[in-house]
């Protein structure tokens, strides 16, 4: 069986829990072929895996991002296209974020009606169909500046449209979004089941970034948040089966449009067996708190310092590591390196890239102080290594830590989002009581190795591809 892994953003080229996710997938299945179909940002990362694939990752399909060059500018200006007037209502209500059926918009792409990206966006029918929502919803805006908005915002999606999509029995997309879409085109494609694996909820985290955005003026952010919602609407109809990590976020999934009666709920799973021979920390004169982490915007990195600070001016003996690689986003790394500075910091430890096996018995306490997460892995490998962890409330990270009906324990504590003052208070609780964290770490333990070993999730997914590629 060929199976296309659809990822936008994500492995091979980025390290961090869904890229785990999907080395985990393709290496639990050798008896399936995987086709990796990767967008990604930047073009001269092609090639420079961050992962090494395994032997029944038989192609990668690069995607770049940064490929994309319409040449407004030196393009052919005014062309008019001939549609149908259902070609013509399908634009209108994709340009107008009231999309009732992408089947539409998919067989416009596969009938190729579209060949030259730079020309559409400089045509007369796009112009046209821009200008009368203009009218319609925008006449207090720039006109020049909404025709660009639109343009820019359309863009992408219409250049992954028009790539070839490679074929396989199965399509496997890891979120909604342009990954989502893809999967939901290449079903209507071929006529293969489409499975849906939703990690974070992606409306919700690109909602959360462009409000928080500056390149998008305030009037322009609903639309823009609209054009995301209606990706995920596109992927969540498209899908013959969709998963979710756990009961809260099934429940967004449903509030923003997904089916009841596609979802089931696949939580991850950790091989434990890996952490049982890890070395400890042994010098007793030294506490050692620790995050495994990218060093990226979302998992605020900032807040994590600003904790560190308050946490060393009462434990002097406290060292801060920051474990993960730093080269996705270089100047938020170096925002957070110049904090360091201005707060006058000490013993803080930037790793990069590491293997987590060698530092993370070493830890005494973990830390994740993430704006937005859907079920860290990072925090159950902690958990699997038998660690105390001090989490922000975002996605499960409560579960995780403090269970759902369960008798295993606490496994740590939970603060708000940006509350360095409360994170920084419990980790100085962990710090002065060792039996307290040797209690936590120990029911988390217990918690990941009877209801999140890697063999159940691996089970689960396997039931699926037999099933579906059955069909």
């Amino acid at each position: 069986m060929r199976i296309c892994i659809v990822a936008e953003g994500s492995y091979p080229y980025i390290l961090g829990g869904v890229s785990s996710w999907i080395n985990t997938i393709t290496r639990s299945f050798p008896e399936h072929e995987f086709v990796i179909f990767a967008i990604s940002a930047n073009s001269s990362c092609k090639g420079k895996y961050k992962y090494q694939l395994s032997q029944n990752v038989v192609e990668v399909k690069d995607v770049f991002l940064d490929n994309i060059n319409i040449q407004l500018d030196g393009g052919k200006k005014g062309k008019k296209y001939r549609f149908t007037q259902i070609e013509k209502e399908a634009l209108r209500g994709l340009l107008n974020g009231d999309i009732t059926s992408w089947d539409n918009i998919f067989n416009f792409f596969k009938q190729r009606k579209i060949n030259n990206g730079s020309e559409f966006f400089l045509s007369r029918n796009f112009f046209n169909l821009v200008e009368d929502l203009y009218i319609k919803n925008y006449p207090y805006t720039p006109f020049t500046e909404f025709l660009w908005t639109m343009r820019s915002m359309y863009l992408i999606l219409f250049y992954l449209l028009s790539c070839d999509i490679p074929k396989a029995d199965i399509y496997h997309s890891v979120s909604t979004g342009y990954a989502g879409i893809i999967a939901s085109y290449a079903k209507f494609l071929y006529n293969k089941p489409f499975i849906l694996s939703e990690h974070g909820i992606y409306t919700r985290e690109r909602e959360e970034e462009i409000i928080k955005a500056n390149w998008v003026k305030g009037y322009y952010k609903e639309i823009w948040i609209k054009y995301f919602y209606n990706l995920s609407i596109g992927a969540y109809n498209g899908a013959d089966f969709v998963t979710s990590l756990f009961e809260t976020n099934k429940t967004l999934q449903i509030e923003l449009g997904c089916p009841k009666d596609k979802i089931t709920i696949i939580p991850n799973g950790v091989d434990v067996t890996k952490f049982e021979h890890i070395e400890s920390n042994e010098d007793n004169n030294v506490i050692n708190i620790g995050a495994i982490i990218r060093v990226v915007p979302i998992k605020d990195i900032k807040t994590m310092l600003k904790s560190f600070q308050l946490v060393k001016d009462k434990i002097h003996n406290s060292k801060f590591y920051i474990m993960g690689p730093a080269d996705e986003d270089k100047e938020y790394y170096r925002e957070c390196i110049q904090l360091v500075k201005q707060l006058d910091i000490k013993d803080v430890v930037f790793t990069g890239s590491i293997n987590i096996l060698e530092y993370v018995g070493k830890m005494d306490i973990l830390v994740l102080t993430s704006i937005s997460e859907g079920q860290p892995l990072a925090v159950m490998e902690g958990m699997a290594a038998k660690k105390p962890h001090v989490c922000t409330n975002v996605g499960d990270c409560r579960d995780l830590l403090y269970g759902v009906d369960d008798y295993y324990g606490h496994a740590g504590f939970i603060e708000y989002v940006m509350d360095y003052g409360g994170i920084a208070n419990s980790i100085i609780k962990l710090c002065n009581n060792e039996k307290l964290r040797s209690e936590m770490g120990q029911s988390g333990y217990n918690r990941v190795y009877n209801l999140y070993k890697k063999e159940r999730f691996i089970e689960k997914y396997k039931e699926l591809y037999e099933k579906f590629g059955s069909e």
